[in-house]
């Protein structure tokens, strides 16, 4: 059976819409930096272009940046219009899951970034929003492939596809926890979870507080890496991950295991396209971002292709982190980039461009 056909027989990985086609990265609630950037592309105020362009989100569309319900109904709309496609992030994940992280406070009633003062700036849903966004979200693939073009948030790995494709579970969150319930089991089972507890039992209240001295806590590094790769959902949400070689601080905890360059195994000649990585435009200093461990694009050019082939192509360029430069009233140094295909160019909200390699 061929892959598209194969495709056609599951809601979760999609079929990609022909034509030309710009991909962009992670939005992150910055609804300033997502009209600038379609004004670049050229579409109209109405999402339409004169060459017949239409857009793919690669997810993470909320969080962090000051109106995600004006993003969610943005794509919302240009989706159902057929004018786009997205699929679905971690972050958008984490609401169908309704698991409270850094950032997603403005999605409930009690905003737990709120009661920590954190990102004052964005705007509250209310019940009726919720109920739109979590109905627009639960449709989303997790992954969308044409013969010649494949989409994810932010990892393709063919295993995990298989695995998602076999499943009679057609709901992202009900699959995820599905596979969630089976490694706790796992994890209890070979005695895991237990060295967990006692590790914990210490260590429990630093892993929040970046000024605590955390040592290496290797059970929660087996735990959590077991978590991640048992997990096909994970796997395409949030890729592949291993244990760090030390404990680095990020996204409000302390960490044990880190993100690996999945991209340097991939021998498929299929191109893919991602967001979720933390791709930055300029040289920066990534720990006064708050984006500890190893750095995946160091020595990388931002305009060049990954892997042995070059042919997976990150457009996450960390406009995620532009509430920080907001805060700290710096020149915006992160950016919201879309690959225009198949032309491989890369262009930026703020106007520039640059041709991948």
């Amino acid at each position: 059976m061929s892959t598209v056909s194969r495709i056609e027989k599951t809601r979760l990985v999609g079929q990609l819409m022909e034509g030309p086609l710009d991909i962009v990265g992670d939005v992150h609630g910055e609804i300033d930096a997502l009209n600038d950037l379609l004004a670049a592309l050229g579409y109209d105020t109405h999402g339409r272009h004169p060459a017949g362009h239409r857009l793919v989100f690669v997810g993470d569309l909320c969080d962090r940046g000051p109106d995600s319900i004006a993003v969610m109904e943005r794509v919302g709309e240009l989706v159902d219009r057929g004018l786009a496609q997205c699929v679905l992030g971690n972050h958008e994940l984490n609401l169908l899951r309704a698991a409270r992280k850094e950032g997603n406070g403005w999605f409930f009633d009690d905003d737990h970034d709120a009661h920590e003062g954190k990102f004052p700036r964005s705007r509250q849903a209310s019940e009726a929003q919720r109920h739109w966004i979590r109905d627009f979200i639960g449709k989303l693939p997790l992954a969308l492939q044409s013969e010649h073009l494949r989409i994810v948030h932010a990892c393709w790995d063919e295993a995990a596809v298989r695995r998602i494709e076999a499943s009679p579970l057609q709901q992202a969150a009900e699959l995820h926890d599905a596979f969630v319930r089976k490694t706790a089991e796992d994890l209890v089972s070979d005695g895991t979870m237990g060295q967990v507890e006692h590790e914990l039992s210490t260590y429990r209240s630093a892993l929040t507080d970046p000024s605590s001295a955390v040592p290496f806590l290797p059970a929660v590094a087996r735990k959590d890496v077991a978590q991640q790769m048992a997990n096909p959902v994970r796997i395409l949400t949030s890729g592949v991950e291993r244990p760090a070689s030390q404990p680095f601080y990020s996204s409000g905890k302390w960490r044990m295991v880190e993100r690996a360059a999945w991209w340097n195994d991939y021998r498929d000649p299929t191109p893919v396209v991602v967001g979720h990585y933390w791709r930055w435009p300029v040289p920066v200093d990534r720990d006064a971002y708050g984006k500890g461990g190893a750095d995946l694009f160091a020595g990388i050019a931002p305009h060049q292709g990954l892997g042995p082939d070059g042919n997976v192509h990150c457009v996450d360029y960390s406009v995620g982190r532009r509430f920080q430069e907001r805060e700290r009233n710096t020149p915006f140094r992160t950016r919201l980039a879309a690959l225009r295909w198949p032309q491989k160019r890369m262009v930026f909200d703020d106007g520039m461009e640059l041709a991948m390699v």
